[in-house]
């Protein structure tokens, strides 16, 4: 079955075509600058060399359109027509409590994620454009939403709870949510089939740690726990969020600096995390060489963001009351050995030993990284989202007929 995978933000579509028989990528890129008058479209060609066509001024549904003519063109497109595609897997940010699975999309799914837009303004209203712009492309062809939030719906009260009065979660929704659950899910069912162990018998903790990141206690499969929250702000140390954040430091700055509610959201999500401390980039690579170069605020942020990953793992395995396995996935996870490297030795208490030398040499492949005396097995597992949204499609349409 060929999937269409498509991932819509709020000036850009990502997209996959995936042949879910194989598991092969048959196609990938994305238009950026949507909106702007000079868009454009990357993609990469069979041969591993990237394209790029220039655009203009477009909307999504224009976008979309772009995209599935460049997957029919007779020269760099992989197949002949529309009707090759078999269904379209949409990734949707946020399902609130509606949404605990991927779901086929229906009128009343569409009217149900609309109702979620309060939770995520930027990201469910182009989620829902890019579902709009198939159907009016693709009218006949099935689509399926597949939420960054549905993994976490297995967190019990006491985990996703905030200690609020009672009424702003029967409310309002105030809730622990949590995202990346595509990934973590991913990452999860994977590394025990890299074990060879079933997931069912497995305390796990899952590090998806990027630009933005996120860790989750996975326990026999489930998700119980999870860093992010209401929003993807909350948690560990990103790079440009600031994570974890007494809100009593909200109202102070508010009130000394005269700041609105749209002035804190711009200082917490863009102009904080490892940016905000370093005052260099947020780009980890950037920063392990101004450390290395000996500058004292970029050791600070890395040290600040590596602590909060340690704080976070020891805090799911007494919350689980055990750990068998730790996973990194993600930009940082699978690329920063650095960052690897000193995680793990500050959780040798626990059992955790890593190959130094093994993980020097890992980067963006799976690999088990910890050496075989290691109480807990520790391994890099780069994410495929699309390919488990792809899975997931597949799935929901198979049934259909």
């Amino acid at each position: 079955m060929k999937i269409l995978v498509l991932n819509c933000g709020s000036s850009s579509v990502k997209y996959k075509l995936i042949d879910t028989d194989t598991d092969k990528t048959m196609a990938e890129g994305g238009v950026e600058k949507i909106g702007l008058a000079d868009g454009f479209l990357k993609f990469k060609m069979a041969d591993g060399s990237k394209q790029i066509r220039e655009l203009g001024l477009i909307n999504h549904e224009q976008a979309v359109k772009a995209i599935l003519e460049n997957l029919t063109d007779p020269e760099v497109g992989c197949i002949k027509s529309f009707s090759e595609i078999d269904a379209v897997g949409h990734r949707v940010v946020h399902g609130g409590e509606k949404f605990a699975s991927s779901v086929l999309i229906t009128d009343e799914v569409i009217q149900e994620v609309k109702e979620c837009y309060d939770l995520a303004p930027l990201h469910n209203p182009a989620n829902i454009t890019g579902i709009e712009a198939i159907t009016a492309l693709m009218p006949d062809v099935p689509q399926v939403g597949v939420f960054d939030t549905a993994f976490h719906q297995t967190m019990p009260a006491r985990s996703f709870m905030y200690a609020l009065p009672y009424k702003y979660y029967t409310e309002d929704g105030v809730r622990r949510y949590g995202f990346h659950g595509t990934s973590h899910r991913y990452v999860s069912q994977r590394a025990a089939e890299i074990l060879g162990k079933p997931l069912e018998s497995l305390k796990m903790v899952t590090c998806h740690i990027g630009n933005g990141g996120s860790i989750t206690a996975v326990d026999g499969g489930r998700s119980v726990d999870t860093s992010m929250g209401l929003t993807p702000t909350e948690g560990l140390m990103m790079g440009t969020r600031t994570g974890d954040l007494d809100p009593g430091a909200i109202t102070f700055l508010m009130s000394r600096h005269g700041m609105s509610a749209a002035d804190i959201q711009k200082l917490i999500n863009k102009e904080s995390g490892v940016a905000g401390v370093s005052g260099i980039s947020n780009d980890m690579r950037e920063i392990e060489a101004a450390v290395n170069n000996g500058d004292e605020r970029a050791k600070l942020a890395l040290d600040m963001y590596e602590l909060r990953i340690i704080k976070y793992i020891g805090a799911y395995a007494a919350e689980m009351g055990g750990l068998d396995v730790i996973v990194f996935t993600g930009g940082v996870g699978e690329n920063q050995t650095g960052v690897r490297l000193n995680v793990c030795e500050s959780l040798r208490f626990m059992g955790v030993e890593i190959d130094a030398d093994l993980n020097a040499r890992t980067r963006g492949t799976e690999t088990v990284i910890s050496s075989p005396e290691s109480k807990v097995k520790v391994l890099v597992v780069p994410t495929d989202e699309e390919l488990m949204i792809a899975r997931d499609t597949q799935n929901i349409v198979s049934n259909l007929k």
